[in-house]
């Protein structure tokens, strides 16, 4: 009896194991029929070929279990190592991890614990270093509630001009450091130090004279001209250059080099400033390159990705809709424009591309026209500067010392607006379009600066006889030519400031009360509320930081000025926003990341570094103010520091800065982005295979809800 059950024991088991052989046959089979595995096989057989021809050896399996199992055991050290409130884990899941965690460590070498222990703490230290920092940011408040009313769009200016005020911040603190303060604890004798001057022989005593101006009876309006223009009783405080005329500062144990220390400080804070925004570049395209995508992906991340749910404000959220509604008739009128030139005939191309020749003709002749009328512009305010205050009126000497600034602002207010007339009929793409209209915006309001600094340039370096080229400058006109140089800086920082602040009372916020109160007009209704436009106020924001940069060397404290101009700009343009504008209902593309903003602000320091390098290395320095009277040029203080250094040093330094190092040097960093140009292709093809393998996934659910689909039809249609 017992035989025989359990020989049926054993038959039975025996049809379970080949109903399940069965089963698993079935769902093999049925799995190889799934687009992705046979996409698979296609590939695998690919490879196979390949690796047979280039006589590669397919590694055993031992070696790819070996493998897989040291990556396993790497993966658990990483996580082991990672904080458990990481983990996506219920909190008994994460308690019984904790217990693991503390059991192993009793395990471990004094050492391993120790060394595991700092590192919690370090991380430890760095969360409530970070959450401490969260708390400290600086109008962390206001941009939030920008950014739920309006968008991450509008939200992102404000960020950007944060970023640019602590920017400025830092570097009136390293300034301050090194210039300011030595003079002032010794001007002041906080400490027991004193100024050292150095006479120098060789300079022509016709070098050393600067005329003073009067100090008698002053009218009021004086001291306001002095005040906006930086001339008079400015002209010899801490603001300007001129005001730093001292070799050293002579402390009790050693001698502070001033010279080295202003040269220093200006090379670092351009430093600082390069590293700092390159970092956020990289960043910002990191999102960028992640966000790149194909037609077809763009058009399903509008659809359903791109509604930003920061949006409160039943305004702003129609706004939004709007916008997005424009994106996506923009991504259908890119697509009719590229169709359109696919079908274009030899004769429509040759017309079109004359057409854009003409145009491009038409914006260099503007461009050239702004350029030649700030020229006239400061040559005529440089030669009527000289005349006495008495024998002019209040106005028409500001006039006179604010005409560069005036036309500056003027060509920078024409002309983005030509642009935008001349841009419609190229024939473009509407992304390009903006694109190629900010281009020429930001070529426009960064060159009007270089166009002014060399201008000045040319007529401090002029001389017409042989008195003149005594010192190697226009003396006469300018004594103290660095002191002119940070003057107009200063006016057009303040000229700046005072712009933004009278568009915004006596344009935007009369304009808000007619489109309010008087909207059954219809020249009110054609002109509209005033638009927050993001380029517009990011290019506005750029150019001045480009003043900053390139006046802090001629005037010390401008960073200072920068710093609350763009905190008074902040709450200016909030208050605009929030009560005379409307967001633009043409968004900006690029708006959603700082890289655009930041790829416009490196393209001002660049520019700043040209006008900055060649007043240090080519034009030369004042000889009756500033601290570098005992050089020929700004950047002689360098090599004068290391003929002091020891032999040693000396032949290092030399040989690094010399051609025998550059060439290599130059190779090896050749070879270096070489590697990262490679790197960066193979990972551009693993985006590319993933891709690849969301959309085999996508297949795979349209072929198994057709499996599905089909099975539940026949057990409706099967006989019961």
């Amino acid at each position: 009896m017992s035989d025989t059950s359990s020989v049926s024991g054993w038959d039975s088991h025996r049809d379970d194991t080949s109903d399940s052989s069965v089963f698993t046959s079935m769902t093999m089979s049925f799995l190889q029929e799934l687009p992705s595995y046979r996409s698979l096989i296609r590939r695998r057989t690919t490879i196979l070929g390949r690796d047979k021809t280039g006589g590669t050896l397919l590694k055993p399996a031992s070696s790819e279990n070996r493998v897989s199992s040291e990556a396993g055991r790497s993966e658990k050290e990483h996580l082991g190592s990672q904080s458990i409130r990481k983990y996506a884990l219920n909190i008994s899941e994460k308690r019984r991890l904790r217990e693991i965690q503390e059991a192993q460590v009793k395990y471990l070498s004094e050492w391993d614990q120790w060394k595991q222990y700092s590192t919690k703490s370090w991380k430890r230290f760095i969360e409530e270093a970070k959450e401490l920092a969260s708390h400290l940011e600086l109008w962390k408040n206001d941009i939030r509630s920008i950014e739920g009313k309006f968008g991450t769009g509008i939200q992102s200016y404000f960020s950007f001009l944060r970023f640019l005020v602590i920017l400025n911040l830092v570097i009136f603190i390293i300034i301050f450091l090194f210039i300011l303060l030595p003079i002032i604890l010794t001007k002041y004798k906080i400490t027991d130090s004193t100024f050292l001057i150095v006479p120098s022989n060789e300079v022509d005593m016709r070098c050393k004279v600067y005329p003073m101006n009067s100090t008698g009876l002053i009218y009021f309006y004086t001291y306001m001209i002095d005040l906006l223009s930086g001339t008079g009783f400015l002209e010899w405080t801490s603001l300007f250059y001129g005001h730093y005329t001292v070799d050293g500062v002579k402390f009790k144990n050693f001698t502070y080099d001033l010279p080295l220390a202003y040269l220093l400080s200006t090379v670092a804070y351009l430093a600082l400033s390069l590293l700092w925004i390159v970092k956020r570049s990289v960043e910002g395209f990191k999102q960028n390159l992640v966000r790149s995508e194909e037609q077809y992906q763009s058009y399903c991340n509008k659809i359903f990705a791109g509604w930003d749910f920061c949006i409160t404000d039943e305004s702003t959220a129609k706004l939004k809709h709007s916008s997005i509604l424009y994106e996506l008739k923009t991504d259908l009128v890119e697509e009719r424009i590229r169709q359109k030139v696919a079908q274009r005939t030899p004769e429509e191309t040759l017309r079109i591309y004359s057409l854009r020749m003409l145009l491009n003709a038409i914006v260099i002749t503007v461009l050239a026209a702004c350029f030649y009328a700030i020229y006239e512009a400061t040559i005529f305010s440089q030669e009527h500067m000289k005349k006495e205050i008495n024998k002019m009126v209040f106005g028409e000497n500001l006039l006179i010392l604010y005409l560069p600034s005036i036309v500056i602002t003027l060509a920078n207010f024409i002309t983005p607006i030509i642009f935008s007339k001349i841009i419609r009929y190229e024939d473009y793409s509407p992304a390009f379009e903006i694109r190629l209209t900010l281009l020429r915006c930001v070529f426009m309001r960064l060159a009007t600066i270089c166009a002014l600094v060399f201008t000045l340039g040319s007529k401090i370096t002029f001389c017409d006889n042989e008195d003149c080229r005594v010192c190697g400058y226009n003396h006469k006109l300018y004594p103290c030519w660095e002191n002119q140089f940070g003057q107009e800086m200063y006016k057009l920082t303040i000229f700046d400031l005072i712009i933004n602040l009278a568009v915004t009372l006596f344009v935007e916020f009369p304009r808000k009360l007619l489109v309010t109160h008087c909207s059954s007009w219809k020249l009110i209704r054609y002109w509209g509320q005033q638009e927050f436009g993001i380029p517009d106020n990011v290019l506005g924001i750029v150019y001045a930081q480009t003043i900053c940069w390139i006046g802090s060397f001629f005037s010390p404290l401008l960073p200072a000025i920068a710093t609350v101009k763009f905190i008074i700009i902040f709450y200016v343009k909030e208050i605009s926003l929030m009560y005379t504008c409307r967001p633009s209902t043409r968004p900006f593309r690029a708006s959603n990341s700082n890289f655009f903003f930041l790829l416009v602000l490196l393209i001002g320091l660049t520019l700043a570094f040209i006008p900055l390098g060649i007043s240090m290395t080519h034009i030369p320095s004042s000889k009756a103010c500033g601290p570098f009277t005992n050089y020929n040029i700004s950047w002689d203080v360098v090599p004068k520091t290391v003929s002091t250094f020891p032999s040693a040093l000396q032949t290092l330094i030399h040989s690094i800065t010399s051609e025998a190092f550059a060439v290599p040097f130059f190779i090896v960093i050749c070879l270096i982005m070489f590697y990262f140009i490679a790197l960066a292709g193979a990972h551009k093809r693993v985006v590319i295979q993933l891709r690849e393998q969301l959309a085999m996934e996508s297949r795979d659910k349209h072929y198994l809800i057709r499996k599905l689909t089909a099975a539940q039809e026949e057990m409706r249609n099967r006989p019961s």
